[in-house]
């Protein structure tokens, strides 16, 4: 049985996506502002990369037809191309978590940060292009998901720095 292509359901999803990302970074910035290095990239794993990502896999690979309809896509068939980036989000998702129960150090889950924001800036940029050619575009989204990889490439490069 097909999960359903209502683009509500990942519409839902997305912004959980963005509550989520947004309290890992509130609470990052406030770490960074005191100082601690440590503490913020461990707010970044854990919400900004751990949890938008699992959340982005099930938009992006579960719910793959309801994402399809809401960026207009055509939906009746398969998009490889969507499940293989529910599947980049999943493995960055999962290995912050684990990263985080294994207790890795600033340096380490800087570089994860750093990855997931070097992937996510690429992606800004090819949306942001996208916008001289879209029927109906969503300036709003593609803003914030800059902010997020510009964000996740400076707290990645923070950590790094340490």
């Amino acid at each position: 049985m097909p999960l359903s292509s209502n683009p509500r359901i990942s519409k839902v999803l997305l912004q959980l996506s963005w509550i989520v990302g947004g309290i890992g970074f509130w609470n990052a910035f406030n770490s960074i502002g005191s100082g601690d290095v440590g503490a913020s990239t461990q707010w970044i794993s854990a919400w900004a990369v751990g949890g938008v990502g699992l959340l982005s896999f099930v938009r992006h690979a579960v719910f793959h037809r309801s994402d399809a309809v809401r960026m207009g896509w055509v939906y009746r068939q398969r998009n490889d191309f969507q499940l293989e980036v529910g599947f980049a989000n999943l493995a960055w998702g999962v290995v912050a978590i684990v990263g985080l129960i294994q207790g890795w150090d600033a340096q380490t889950l800087g570089a994860l940060i750093l990855l997931v924001g070097i992937y996510m800036l690429q992606a800004a940029v090819l949306h942001l292009l996208e916008l001289k050619e879209a029927k109906n575009p969503r300036y709003g989204s593609k803003f914030v998901n800059l902010a997020y990889a510009i964000c996740l490439f400076w707290f990645g490069i923070k950590a790094l720095s340490v």
